[in-house]
């Protein structure tokens, strides 16, 4: 019988050409990851509104896509430059404010009385507190505030940062609504040619995970962060864009916008605005909790998956990978569940449709 013979040499070359062609490439598209990651993400999510403005839009992909781009500049780009700018102009107070308080003796905080129900019970805790050796954990801790608000301050140039992908995030975005039918197509036929139909299914299953990711956490947060936004607005508190925005990415990271709502509502009760105080203290009762039935109802529209898979995705994704693991998380596990599932499943139809047949006579 005569056996193929095998050229190793060709093979391991081969092999080694393509390592490093892939590796160069990663390479070179590594500043550029993160945002094509993210831009990639709120593609898929905002799809369905991007086709529904072309309709709207006579049929032009170009103008839907100018809209949509427009859209995201609007919604995440000018609000950050906001912050940055207002980080930027407050520095300076904010620093004399850390300072000050580094030599000052700890506060009093009488408007703790004005909170009701437990405004008296608060109040005395703290009296307690200091009278238990608070006083000396204070001017221990003290020196440290000055530290924190200087670190605070010298994050702007971090937020720049931050700015500059976020233009490329959008920028990308535009890109991918004009052609976006192009990129998918060419995704899944790799797909396709790496695993077959499963591969395929794969894909589609993954943008699926993407768009319920993006209905029950981005969504959710939108939401969230404007209707207690609205509640800021209402009561006078300054500075509510930019606390919206603070509360947009704590609901995001699944923190909720609780601790930006009792700042506020505390805020109000010490500069002795109790009837706004009462005000905003209800309404972030309101606002607070409102996830608990909104993520779940939009997730269930985003993709038929088990809502544990999700959420064990988007706060194991965060913590594994940061931020953009908010999407990467959920992906993966339901992909990786799909396909054990189908795995499972793959022997079950011919052992249930398997009929014993009779012996025949003879």
């Amino acid at each position: 019988m005569n056996m193929k013979k095998v050229d190793l040499a060709k093979i391991t070359l081969g092999v080694l050409f393509l390592s490093i062609l892939i590796i160069s490439c990663f390479l070179v598209l590594r500043p550029f990851l993160p945002a094509l990651v993210w831009a990639t993400m709120i593609t898929i999510a905002t799809w369905p509104l991007m086709l529904m403005m072309q309709r709207l839009l006579w049929g032009k992909r170009t103008l839907a896509a100018m809209f949509m781009t427009l859209v995201l500049l609007l919604m995440f780009v000018i609000p950050l430059f906001m912050t940055l700018a207002n980080v930027t102009e407050k520095a300076p107070m904010l620093i004399e404010l850390g300072t000050s308080i580094s030599h000052s003796p700890p506060p009093e905080l009488l408007w703790l009385q004005q909170i009701p129900l437990v405004g008296d019970k608060l109040y005395e805790f703290w009296q307690q507190i200091l009278a238990s050796g608070g006083q000396v954990l204070f001017a221990k801790l003290a020196p440290y505030f000055g530290q924190t608000a200087r670190w605070f301050a010298s994050q702007a140039g971090n937020l720049g940062l931050l700015f500059v992908h976020f233009l490329l995030t959008v920028g990308i975005c535009g890109v991918l609504y004009h052609s976006g039918e192009k990129a998918a197509d060419g995704i899944r036929r790799f797909a396709h040619r790496l695993a077959g139909e499963r591969g395929d299914n794969a894909t589609v299953l993954a943008s699926q995970a993407i768009r319920a990711v993006a209905m029950g956490v981005v969504v959710t947060a939108l939401v969230q962060s404007s209707v207690a936004g609205i509640g800021l607005l209402i009561a006078g508190i300054p500075y509510a864009m930019v606390l919206v925005v603070v509360m947009f990415l704590l609901i995001v990271a699944q923190i909720g916008p609780f601790p930006v709502l009792i700042s506020c509502v505390g805020y109000l009760y010490w500069s002795g605005d109790t009837t706004w105080g009462t005000f905003l203290l209800v309404w972030s009762l309101i606002a607070g909790t409102m996830d608990n039935f909104l993520r779940p109802f939009l997730i269930k529209r985003g993709a038929n998956l088990p809502l544990i898979l999700i959420l064990v995705g988007v706060i194991g994704g965060l913590l594994a990978m940061g931020i953009i693991g908010l999407f990467i998380g959920p992906v993966v596990l339901a992909v990786g569940y799909t396909l054990l599932d189908a795995w499972i499943k793959e022997n079950d139809q011919p052992a249930a449709t398997a009929v014993v047949e009779p012996p025949k006579a003879e």
